[in-house]
């Protein structure tokens, strides 16, 4: 069997690693296209390389995070490699660019984290999600909430619920992460805070969102997205003396602070899992999250981009002891290996 896997972004290298090595344990053979949506090293190239991913076969190196200017690509690619079937994994440009071009060429398609929903159509995540569980031939689940959500709406596609491929990959690199990189201020002391969601770094927003972690009473470590920094400097946007501002981590860097903060504020969906997993509070900073559980467990608590309840949620932060298993049990890319090899 061969298959074509599209990526483009940060959270889909980290789940590309357990599946490209899931993959070739099935005799799955892989062909990794990168879109070239995150163009950055620091949001690229660094995951191949700390997560051993395969080398891409495809670079389109466009640049850009336009579906119109990355399907045509892609349907190019798709007509060359002719597979088994595309794979597209969450929610992202890359994601339904991907879907989109392997329907335009006639190929099977599979959507690695289906049925997640927000609730919110003014997302442009929420958007792409609905569309590809739509067109997408079989649709791999994180949970049961996600597969009874397709089954609602009548997706079309086989429903398989294998859990989070997101799972493997914290599970298998945390402790490596941990041995390797130093945290940047002694466990449990500090906050890991990411933004970089579209709606987040409008001017407006950010003010508003920095406002709250500068209020925050320890030190935020602020790794910022290149969109996020550009508009803090584009407004004028100054943080406040315990917001520490870096460039972006490398995978396995990022993995050992946010394992080991206090508590996680973020917007990323992708993140608000990995906290769960870690056992680390979490702080989202956006309306709605398509990751329900995680807030109905007292793990996570949505504060929009209200300053004064970001900084009275990073303070009071905490994980319920009785918080139960979400979301995978760390073989989730062998069942979707198995389950593709069966179809």
């Amino acid at each position: 069997m061969r298959v074509v896997t599209v990526v483009g972004n940060r959270p889909q290298f980290v789940k590309a690693a357990p599946l490209s090595v899931a993959f070739r344990e099935a005799g799955i053979d892989e062909v990794v296209v990168h879109t070239g949506q995150h163009w950055d090293p620091e949001l690229s190239q660094v995951f191949i390389d700390e997560l051993g991913l395969p080398e891409p076969a495809h670079r389109l190196d466009l640049r850009t995070a336009d579906v119109d200017s990355l399907t045509p690509a892609l349907r190019t690619v798709l007509d060359s490699e002719a597979p088994d079937l595309v794979v597209v994994l969450g929610d992202t440009n890359s994601t339904l660019a991907g879907a989109r071009a392997a329907k335009a060429a006639g190929l099977r398609l599979a959507h690695v984290e289906a049925g997640l929903r927000s609730g919110d159509l003014s997302m442009p995540e929420e958007r792409a999600r609905i569309e590809v569980d739509g067109i997408a031939d079989v649709l791999f689940c994180p949970d049961e909430r996600s597969g009874d959500t397709l089954r609602a709406e009548g997706a079309a596609g086989r429903v398989h619920v294998v859990g989070d491929v997101m799972a493997d990959a914290t599970l298998r690199f945390a402790p490596i992460a941990r041995a390797r990189v130093a945290a940047p201020h002694p466990a449990g002391t500090y906050v890991v805070a990411t933004v970089h969601r579209e709606a987040n770094v409008r001017p407006e927003r950010l003010r508003r969102i920095v406002d709250g972690l500068s209020r925050a009473d320890a030190p935020v470590v602020l790794p910022a997205h290149p969109r996020t920094a550009a508009t803090l400097a584009s407004a004028g946007i100054e943080v406040g003396p315990n917001v520490e501002l870096r460039e972006p981590f490398g995978y396995l860097a990022f993995a050992s602070a946010a394992s080991q903060a206090r508590a996680i504020a973020t917007d990323s969906g992708g993140l608000q899992k990995e906290a769960y997993w870690y056992h680390v509070p979490c702080v989202t900073m956006r309306p709605s999250t398509e990751w329900v559980d995680t807030v109905e467990a007292a793990a996570n608590v949505l504060v929009d981009d209200d300053p004064d309840a970001i900084a009275k949620a990073v303070r009071t932060a905490t994980f319920p002891e009785d918080a139960p298993p979400l979301y995978g049990d760390g073989h989730t890319a062998p069942r979707i290996a198995d389950a593709l090899v069966r179809a």
